[in-house]
Parts: structure tokens; C-alpha cells; sequence
């Protein structure tokens, strides 16, 4: 079984106009998804780290990375493969209400 962080993005607009059906049945996804052991958390308040040369940690409030549709939360799923792990997301919350989740192969390294 591998492991695959998927990350979730949308706003509330597109949250909102999705009909409540489909949005019960996406929660219900996510309840499945936590069920089998996925770790699923709304994302918080980013803040970005930096320590170059190992010299002198500095501190930014706020993601680096930027999106049309901000950082609706993150999962750590099992998955045999890149397509089950797909089919396991395509009915979430982001993906079904005018969002978008990324589903990220994890390579687990002993060292």
C-alpha cells in the first residue's frame, strides 16, 4: 500500500453553490476516507520557515506557494496505486464543489 498527500482547494462561494446533495454525499466520502485511516485536517494559518546555510531560522506569516483557489485542507490516504488514490478523492468536498484536490505520491524514506 502506498501513501499519498492530497491537498484540497476552494472557496466558500463554490462550497455553496453545489447542491446540498452532492455536498452530504462529499462530507460522507470524507467520512469514509477517515474510516479507512486517512488523516484529513483543514488547513490553519500557514507560516513559512527558512533556514539557509543552517545559519538563522527566519519566520513569514502566510503560504508561499499561491493558487487561484486557496488551501481548503490536506490528507494522508493509503492507496495502491495513483488511480485508486484518485477515484478515493474524486468525491470529496474540493473536488465536487468547483475546487480542485492534487493528489501527491509520498516517497517514505527510512534516512
Amino acid at each position: 500500500m502506498a501513501k499519498f498527500l492530497t491537498i484540497g482547494y476552494g472557496d466558500r462561494a463554490g462550497y455553496e453553490k453545489t447542491p446540498e446533495d452532492l455536498r452530504s454525499a462529499a462530507h460522507e466520502q470524507d467520512k469514509k476516507l477517515r474510516e479507512g485511516n486517512a488523516l484529513i485536517g483543514i488547513a490553519g494559518t500557514p507560516v513559512q520557515v527558512r533556514n539557509t546555510l543552517g545559519k538563522q531560522v527566519e519566520t513569514r506569516a502566510g503560504s508561499f506557494m499561491s493558487s487561484a483557489l486557496p488551501v481548503g485542507g490536506f490528507a494522508i490516504i493509503d492507496a495502491e496505486d495513483t488511480s485508486e488514490a484518485i477515484r478515493m478523492v474524486a468525491q470529496t468536498p474540493c473536488a465536487v464543489a468547483y475546487g480542485v484536490v492534487e493528489v501527491w505520491p509520498l516517497e517514505i524514506r527510512d534516512s
